[in-house]
């Protein structure tokens, strides 16, 4: 299995001349989705859905299909009837070959005066390159190992204590960033450090940030 990297929240993962994408939204490239045979939506907002990427998808493969929980399937299912499957927390499917587990219900807290979304996150796993997990915008801990974490690492609703912390929760084999449109240069410096050999430690796992484009293979150890 291949991962590519896109903007801010989503990737690409690939195996078999097939190709599963998660949560092509705003901050992403305009084509991010282009070539998906199975798209993955973790929540609403705009950064993880944009109803345009998703037509640019559904209209370059009339055969791609999209998987994602009722509050966004309710809003895009009417443009593309009989290609939108609902799902919910403790779901299980098979999507463009890749075996999928949903984790999670709701949003992380931005602040207590604003009402949480639903949010959930997908477990993917392909043989011979383990298990990725992306929470969407929660620290979801899925209750299964867990290879590759696709980690939130910067976002209005998290401190990087809580990062830190999730990643020696979930404890994974590497960390890949996500969610990281809104660093800077220099932000990307220091959450590296943090969530590297200087920084207070994350059970051992790997921390690694690829640059939008750039693509890595996942094997299982």
């Amino acid at each position: 299995m291949e991962l590519t990297k896109k903007g801010h929240a989503c990737v690409a993962l690939h195996r078999e001349g097939r190709t599963l994408v998660i949560d092509p939204g705003g901050f992403s490239e305009a084509d991010a989705a282009v070539g998906a045979d199975a798209i993955l939506v973790t929540h609403e907002h705009p950064d993880h859905f944009d109803e345009s990427r998703l037509r640019a998808a559904l209209e370059a493969n009339p055969a791609a299909v999209i998987w994602t929980l009722r509050s966004v399937a309710e809003r895009i299912s009417a443009a593309f009837p009989g290609r939108v499957h609902t799902v919910g927390d403790g779901d299980a499917f098979t999507a463009a070959g890749f075996e999928v587990e949903v984790h999670g219900e709701l949003h992380a807290v931005i602040h207590p005066d604003i009402p949480r979304v639903t949010n959930v996150g997908y477990a993917v796993t392909a043989p011979g390159a383990g298990t990725v997990f992306h929470p969407g915008d929660a620290l979801t801990v899925p209750g299964r190992p867990v290879d590759t974490l696709l980690l939130p690492v910067h976002a209005p609703w998290s401190k990087v204590a809580e990062v830190v912390d999730y990643v020696r929760e979930v404890r994974p084999r590497v960390a890949y960033d996500v969610h990281d449109g809104l660093l800077s240069d220099f932000g990307h410096l220091i959450y590296g450090r943090l969530l590297g050999p200087d920084g207070p430690g994350i059970a051992g796992a790997q921390h690694t940030r690829l640059e939008p484009g750039q693509s890595v293979a996942l094997r299982e150890d």
